[in-house]
């Protein structure tokens, strides 16, 4: 086994030495970033050598997509931000449609007929005034007499035989009592739901 023989100290560099080539690195680096790291990567080309030997049009085409990708990042932030503020708009829009279909009908009633059962609904309603109404039946068919009577008098509206639903609106011939009275002629119960609005005082169901 032989041991390596121990260097000098003659043999080693001087500080002048050290300082010299710290120097030329350091200047090899400066030129390595001016010359090939700035022309290549951000198109910066301060001496033309980049451009002579082809970085520079690397460095261009680098930056071209760096600058379309911000484009395309500040255009997908735009769309989803507009998508959003079409999705609270739309929000705001179902909620009221769903407020104002909660709310559409001052009045309603649901009752259930047996067969040969009757029921009578009526508004107190003043002459000239002006009531909307929407009647759903549901399990079957009723036959119906939409009437008013008051002071005397009496008035036929509208008669329906094995009627399912109708919708219309009334207006009071005189001031009393105008409605519906319903029989189920079928032989199976049927559900009568009756939605009424507008201009009456109220809405009662008569014995």
């Amino acid at each position: 086994m032989f041991n390596a023989e121990k260097p000098s100290l003659d043999e080693l560099p001087s500080s002048a030495q050290l300082i010299r080539s710290t120097a030329i690195a350091a200047a090899s680096a400066v030129v390595i970033l001016v010359t090939v790291v700035l022309p290549a990567e951000y198109n910066i080309d301060p001496t033309g050598i980049g451009g002579a030997i082809g970085l520079a049009e690397m460095g261009e085409i680098k930056t071209q997509l760096a600058e379309e990708a911000e484009a395309d990042r500040q255009i997908m932030e735009a769309e989803d931000e507009q998508s959003s503020l079409l999705n609270d708009v739309f929000g705001l829009f179902v909620g009221a449609a769903h407020a104002q279909e909660a709310v559409v009908w001052r009045d309603e009633a649901t009752f259930t007929l047996a067969p040969g059962d009757s029921a009578d609904w009526k508004m107190e309603m003043d002459a000239g005034q002006v009531a909307e109404y929407r009647m759903l039946v549901e399990g079957g068919r009723v036959n119906f007499d939409l009437h008013g009577h008051g002071g005397g008098e009496t008035v036929t509206y509208e008669k329906g035989r094995g009627s399912t639903g109708s919708e219309g609106e009334v207006t009071a011939a005189f001031d009393g009592q105008h409605g519906w009275f319903w029989r189920n002629r079928d032989s199976s119960d049927v559900t009568v739901t009756i939605q009424v609005r507008g201009e009456y005082s109220e809405f009662v169901q008569l014995d």
